[in-house]
């Protein structure tokens, strides 16, 4: 039960409360100041609480769900989680979204690690808000490909950041998909393909967009023919990560798709200690859960709408 405090231990105990919480100054330098105890300035703190006279607010972020982020982290037994405000349909987002990224990256990334990326438009937003880095190598970790409303591609991204950097660069000029198996195994063999993809064996941190098997919600479902989507879908695919398929309980799903691809393996992305997964809009849950359930992501940098669908008692873990 709190104690009565009459008119001038009130004052007193704001007194205290303003010189500790907004000055900053030390119970031990308060307690000489005032003349009483330290032990009777830690309890006039405490009753300070009690009484109301101060009252805790954890502030809100402009660009960051605070406590949304958390939430998702703790469920989902993250390293890192940041829901940006806002919904995929919303162009705003896509910039917040890639500048949030960017800001994660630079705050974990450190000159001991090696950086793995894609090509994928959250990775491109994301390294165009980067204008400083750690000066580490950088390894292209998939193929190319065309998508008509954008001008990079893995080389570009890889070579942009590694500028910046200053480090060296692992690039290879290839297709992310090809018409066979056979022309991919060749393609994996080429020098630059062979070595960049060995270099993906030291990569620490990594990137990468998250696609929902779905028209417009991956570039990979774009690019393909009819014929491979509906293979894909009648396999269980729900989503993509750099190529690499998956269902919704985040098992492997091979298609014939699968040895067409120039990119790592599911596998070798699970092997990577860090790896960072980018995604907006609620079309994209199923995708992120899924990537999650197979532990081909570590951390986070979605929307308000995929984490609240991350966190629905209606999609079980």
């Amino acid at each position: 039960m709190t104690e009565a405090l009459g008119p001038s231990a009130r004052v007193l105990a704001a007194a205290v409360a303003r010189r500790h919480y907004l000055a900053g100054e030390s119970k031990v330098d308060i307690a000489g100041a005032l003349g009483i105890s330290r032990f009777k300035v830690a309890r006039l703190l405490d009753l300070a609480h009690e009484l109301g006279i101060v009252r805790i607010e954890i502030a809100s972020d402009q660009i960051v769900d605070l406590q949304l982020s958390e939430e998702v982290r703790e469920a989902w037994e993250l390293h890192h989680c940041t829901v940006v405000l806002g919904h995929g349909a919303d162009a705003v987002a896509r910039e917040d979204l890639g500048r949030t990224a960017a800001e994660l990256l630079c705050e974990v990334v450190t000159d001991k690690d090696v950086l793995g990326l894609p090509w994928a438009r959250s990775v491109s937003d994301m390294i165009r808000s980067i204008t400083a880095f750690p000066r580490i190598p950088i390894v292209q970790l998939s193929g190319s490909v065309v998508v008509p409303d954008e001008t990079t591609s893995p080389v570009d991204i890889v070579g942009r950041i590694a500028r910046i950097a200053g480090g060296e660069a692992h690039l290879f000029y290839a297709p992310l998909i090809l018409d066979d198996a056979t022309s991919a195994t060749v393609m994996r063999r080429q020098p630059s393909v062979a070595s960049a993809l060995a270099a993906a064996d030291r990569v620490t941190i990594a990137v990468a967009g998250i696609g929902a098997w779905a028209p417009g919600q991956s570039t990979v479902y774009d690019t393909i023919g009819p014929e491979d989507r509906a293979e894909a879908v009648s396999a269980g695919v729900v989503g993509e990560v750099m190529g690499i398929y998956y269902g919704a309980d985040g098992a492997p799903v091979p298609t014939h798709l699968t040895d067409r691809m120039v990119t790592l393996t599911g596998d070798r992305l699970r092997a990577v200690p860090e790896v960072i997964g980018i995604a907006r809009g609620r079309n994209k849950a199923q995708a992120v859960r899924g990537a999650l359930r197979g532990g081909l992501l570590k951390s986070l940098v979605i929307d308000t709408e995929i984490a609240q669908s991350l966190l629905a008692g209606d999609w079980p873990r």
